[in-house]
C-alpha cells in the first residue's frame, strides 16, 4: 500500500496542488490503484520549490511535481514502486 500525501499548504497551493490531486485521483482510477494507493492531503511538507508541488510518496519526498512532468512522476514513483511490490 503506497500512501501518497499532496502538499496543499498556501505555496503549493497556489502552484498548482489542486491540479496534481486531479491528475493523480485520474491516474489511480485509470490504472486501477484504488486498493493499493491512498491519497491525501497534507499542509507544508517543509520542502518548498520554486517550480511545481510538493508530493511525499510514503517516506520519499518529491518536489517540482507539475502538469509537465506528472506522466513521468507516476511512472516512476507509484507505477514502479507498486510494480516492485507485487514482485
Amino acid at each position: 500500500m503506497l500512501i501518497v500525501q499532496v502538499c496543499v499548504g498556501s505555496s503549493c497551493h497556489l502552484k498548482g496542488s489542486s491540479e496534481i490531486v486531479e491528475l493523480l485521483q485520474k491516474a489511480v482510477e485509470k490504472y486501477h490503484l484504488e486498493d493499493e494507493v491512498v491519497l491525501t492531503g497534507s499542509f507544508c511538507i517543509g520542502k518548498c520549490n520554486r517550480i511545481g508541488v510538493t508530493v511525499q510518496v510514503n517516506d520519499e519526498i518529491h518536489v517540482g511535481v507539475t502538469r509537465e512532468n506528472f506522466k513521468e512522476f507516476f511512472k516512476d514513483h507509484i507505477l514502479n514502486v507498486i510494480e516492485s511490490e507485487r514482485k
